[in-house]
């Protein structure tokens, strides 16, 4: 029984020291250091000194046709538990209040405006995704500023898009007022992951003033350059701030319907991690 208890021990003192070992280079990745971050290990609504939420474009269905209502502060919709932040997309009858508007589904779009805005760094988001036809999560960027006008002369920056209809790929994105949907000159390139809706997988960028880049899990499939032109190519010489959300429907979303047999969907968010590279240190010649 004493070597039983022993041996319990020692496992249970390894995988501790297992665990910390997974945990003790989040602070440090290659030349970047960590300044910013969420591990979600508390319980109840987001973090407040980290995230807020757009709601304000519930009246312009975000000018993609969405069908879901973004709410605020409500745990139904965003919740931390277990580790994990929660986005649920509900169907239910929601009445916007603000905007006198009713909606057949609710979600959360948390951003971390006014809490957190970077200029370049390495920016990782562990998550598994929401499955079933009009679901369309996203983890992307915009800018503090706006210093080149609206969407898209501003830029966004995509880190991940997907699309329940097309299961088994998920997508980095740039637009900007030369390259943007509208025109039909989005950059966007896809890559594809067996098992995105059913495990966690890291989805990461690394931005610096040459250009940025998309990976997942370690894995880099879409590289962005800076053309050294005007902002119209390369507007991303400024502050730009996360954003995490789940849509329904709208006009990637629902190209192939709404399954109204599949909700609650979620999107699970394990950590999000922000890093950028040190100042050089100074040095006085002579000393």
């Amino acid at each position: 029984m004493k070597n039983l208890i022993i041996i319990l021990l020692l496992s249970s003192l390894f995988s501790c020291e297992s665990t910390k070992e997974n945990l003790t280079n989040k602070n440090e990745i290659q030349d970047y250091q960590l300044v910013w971050s969420d591990e979600f290990d508390y319980n109840g609504l987001p973090d407040s000194t980290k995230w807020g939420y757009d709601v304000e474009g519930n009246k312009e269905k975000w000018g993609n046709e969405e069908l879901q209502a973004y709410t605020a502060k409500r745990k139904e919709n965003a919740v931390v538990k277990d580790g994990h932040l929660f986005i649920t997309a509900l169907k239910e009858e929601y009445v916007d209040t603000v905007h006198k508007e009713m909606f057949d589904y609710t979600s959360a779009r948390l951003n971390s405006k006014g809490k957190g805005e970077w200029k370049y760094g390495k920016f990782v988001i562990k998550a598994k995704l929401p499955s079933g036809n009009g679901t369309w999560p996203a983890f992307w960027m915009l800018p503090q500023d706006w210093k080149y006008g609206d969407w898209p002369n501003s830029g966004s920056i995509n880190i991940m898009e997907h699309v329940g209809h097309d299961k088994d790929n998920v997508y980095g994105a740039a637009n900007t007022e030369a390259y943007n949907h509208n025109k039909g000159t989005e950059k966007m390139v896809g890559i594809y992951i067996a098992n995105a809706e059913e495990a966690f997988h890291e989805y990461m960028l690394e931005w610096d003033p040459e250009g940025y880049s998309v990976y997942v899990d370690n894995e880099k499939y879409f590289h962005f350059r800076n053309e050294n032109k005007t902002y119209k190519e390369w507007p991303f010489d400024e502050e730009f701030y996360l954003l995490l959300n789940l849509a329904v429907g709208g006009t990637w979303g629902a190209q192939k319907g709404v399954d109204d047999d599949i909700w609650p969907q979620q999107l699970v968010i394990d950590y999000v991690r922000v890093y950028q590279k040190p100042e050089p240190k100074m040095t006085t010649a002579g000393m």
